[in-house]
């Protein structure tokens, strides 16, 4: 989907709090990351979530992406602990932390008046009890909450140990490209080329990708696995699908912050994006590569 000025946007160049040039100075780079950034292949034809939304995956299938998507996990943590010592403010600096934490196991804390977890109480793997609202700021830190324990889980029932995943050396060069992009371009010492960064990778998770893996999932949990917890992906979805309300906002913030350079956004943005697609690209090679090795077995 293309993104679009506000409403609350227009409001504020009608009342006055916005002025004209300022405005259209703002919806020609809003243009500009239609054509520059959101066009791009992996935010609108990814082949490999196309192909694994369609279901009729087999146990090979499966392990490749957990064994893939863990090793990009766990480094993400390095791109993102990056992102906080380089940021541009502390609201930004304090934002990236939220990720940070959330990532290695602080639940959100949305003062909801939910019990707290306890115990070996299952709270931080379930999807439906863990907040997808609040902040890090007065969570409850559980082991078991890091995202990488929950791919751990699924891989238990797939046969994956804790040596079988999450480390450099299960990765495949598509996913080590796409991980050392992140650490060079999201974690980048220049705010603009980080924040161009930012901005690529959220418009990617917001474009569908998640819903794509859970559909390809639940289809191989309800044929072979039945109990495949799915929470890693399951709760990503939910989370995602919150923060595409706040793409125009976050865009506008950082158009309008000091010292903004446009081309150095766009180039961010645009690298990024190339680092993501070589991820899925590689993973879409890997598949077919394997196929063929079935179908080859099968004749022999």
């Amino acid at each position: 989907m293309p993104l679009k000025v506000s409403d609350d946007f227009r409001s504020r160049i009608e009342a006055g709090e916005i002025g004209r040039d300022d405005a259209d100075r703002f919806e020609r780079f809003v243009d500009r990351c239609n054509s520059d950034l959101m066009s791009h292949p992996v935010i609108t034809d990814n082949t490999y979530c196309k192909w694994f939304a369609r279901g009729g995956l087999n146990r090979d299938d499966v392990k490749h992406m957990i064994v893939q998507f863990s090793v990009f996990s766990n480094l993400f943590l390095v791109a993102q602990l990056k992102k906080v010592i380089n940021s541009g403010s502390l609201e930004g600096m304090r934002a990236s932390k939220e990720i940070l934490a959330n990532e290695i196991g602080v639940i959100f804390n949305a003062d909801s008046g939910r019990p707290a977890a306890g115990g070996d109480h299952d709270r931080e793997g379930d999807p439906d009890v863990v907040s997808v609202e609040g902040s890090v700021d007065g969570g409850t830190f559980r082991f078991r909450a890091a995202h990488f324990e929950w791919l751990l889980k699924m891989g238990e029932k797939l046969g994956l140990g804790f040596d079988d995943m999450g480390k450099r050396r299960h990765g495949t060069p598509s996913t080590l490209f796409f991980c050392d992009e992140l650490e060079r371009i999201y974690g980048s010492e220049d705010p603009n080329v980080a924040e161009g960064a930012s901005f690529a990778v959220e418009n990617w998770a917001a474009a569908g990708f998640w819903k794509q893996l859970v559909a390809g999932l639940e289809d191989f949990k309800k044929r072979e696995q039945p109990d495949l917890p799915l929470a890693f992906f399951t709760w990503h979805d939910r989370i995602e699908e919150q923060h595409a309300g706040h793409v125009m906002d976050e865009l506008e913030e950082a158009f309008f912050a000091q010292d903004f350079d446009e081309d150095k956004f766009i180039q961010g943005g645009q690298d990024m994006l190339k680092g993501v697609h070589a991820y899925w690209r590689g993973q879409d090679e890997e598949r077919i590569t394997r196929k063929h090795r079935e179908v080859s077995a099968q004749t022999a």
